[in-house]
């Protein structure tokens, strides 16, 4: 019986000489055509294309305010600071018992604030203001004398401790200081902020009472 199977085909493929040079491909355009490349460079000398303004700082996408360092102020004890709000009522001066709150800023985190003071009894945190004697020496009316409310027990600075610049520096109603280590919390450093490092410090001026004249 004669086999029913197809003869066998060999497909033989032709190969390239390998002297044969290989080009890059590049682009080919019509007389008169123009690339898009230089297309966007004549858009962009002639004013039709804008530069793409670059996203804003994590300190403005949370709504505080961006101060340029050349619109900071010097203090006579060399303290850099900025008015963000300026102050109509009495003026804190030296000897003057103030409240206040205090926020230490650090890379746009508050590491410190006088608004997360800890409550002795339980995990909660209120907003507890900050007084002091401005000129004091810094630390000097951190007593410890408890008082019971609603809010739970807590003492009578329950808030953390503050920068030494704050002692020298509150005046206006609400202020920025830019403030070197050696004037906050040096080389042990506090929460996020870490040691030898400078730091923002937003201080509102709540209430200012002058010292008793002699």
């Amino acid at each position: 019986m004669a086999s029913s199977a197809l003869p066998s085909r060999t497909l033989h493929r032709r190969a390239l000489p390998s002297s044969t040079p290989c080009h890059p491909a590049t682009e080919t355009f019509a007389p008169g055509a123009v690339s898009r490349r230089r297309a966007a460079v004549r858009l962009l000398s002639a004013g039709f294309l804008t530069a793409v303004a670059p996203p804003p700082s994590l300190a403005a996408r949370r709504g505080r305010v961006v101060v340029p360092p050349e619109d900071y102020a010097t203090a006579p004890d060399g303290l850099k600071y900025y008015d963000l709000v300026e102050g109509k009522g009495p003026t804190a001066e030296k000897g003057s018992t103030v409240l206040v709150h205090f926020d230490c800023i650090y890379r746009g985190i508050t590491a410190v604030s006088s608004r997360e003071s800890k409550l002795l009894a339980g995990n909660r945190s209120i907003a507890q203001p900050y007084e002091f004697i401005v000129g004091s020496l810094p630390g000097k009316e951190r007593k410890r004398d408890f008082a019971d409310n609603a809010n739970g027990l807590y003492s009578a600075q329950a808030a953390p401790k503050p920068p030494a610049a704050m002692y020298t520096i509150t005046e206006g109603m609400k202020r920025r200081v830019i403030v070197p280590p050696e004037l906050g919390y040096g080389k042990r450093g506090m929460s996020e902020i870490p040691p030898d490092a400078p730091f923002e410090l937003d201080i509102e001026l709540l209430e200012a009472v002058s010292p008793a004249k002699e």
